[in-house]
């Protein structure tokens, strides 16, 4: 699931799975040695030529999600179901794979949000919304505010990319299946059982 703020947690009613596993998450440090091209490319610089050499990269974090999960389940909701999860087991903090504010762009099958960008909390909820689709989160953008976004480039839709929604299709995939991944990896590539269709 997928909170209004970006937050995110695969724990959900009923189910509780690993969470905080997200590839070097666990640490929030502030200071830096060296600047990688993607961490600068993350930082939003100032007026002035100081605040350029000042300004903080980020690491680049993309969560990629559907608006929609199988059995017709929102992926974007309005309370994380892990804050009632934490609630009722007595835990100190919900169990958040991935704080809103880490994440730098949003990708659903609506389009793209370069969170990264954002001026304040509320453009960047502005920003999510416009991308979780018929979600009740989704269904809470200003369509005005959207197209502003997609004017300044906050926001892109697949149109604005010149990519027809209609030629997005499986075809365009590399791998066409489990098999073909299993091929190009030499068989390094063990699929569990249930994908194994050949």
């Amino acid at each position: 699931q997928v909170d209004g703020d970006g937050h995110s947690s695969t724990v959900t009613k009923g189910r509780l799975a690993g969470f905080g596993g997200a590839p070097n998450m666990g640490h929030d440090p502030r200071g830096r040695r060296h600047a990688t091209p993607a961490w600068i490319d993350m930082r939003v610089t100032g007026n002035t030529d100081t605040d350029t050499y000042l300004a903080r990269g980020k690491k680049l974090v993309v969560q990629m999600v559907e608006t929609y999960q199988e059995g017709g389940k929102p992926t974007f909701v309005k309370t994380l179901d892990a804050v009632d999860v934490a609630k009722k087991s007595g835990m100190d903090l919900a169990p958040i794979m991935i704080y809103g504010d880490d994440v730098t762009h949003l990708l659903t099958e609506e389009g793209i949000a370069y969170l990264y960008k954002a001026r304040s909390l509320e453009e960047r909820r502005d920003m999510i919304a416009a991308v979780a689709g018929v979600t009740e989160i989704g269904l809470s953008q200003d369509p005005k505010k959207t197209q502003k976004l997609r004017q300044e480039g906050l926001v892109v839709f697949p149109e604005d990319l010149g990519i027809r929604r209609t030629d997005a299709t499986r075809e365009l995939l590399a791998a066409k299946n489990i098999a073909d991944l299993v091929t190009w990896s030499d068989g390094l590539y063990e699929p569990p059982a249930k994908f194994r269709s050949w």
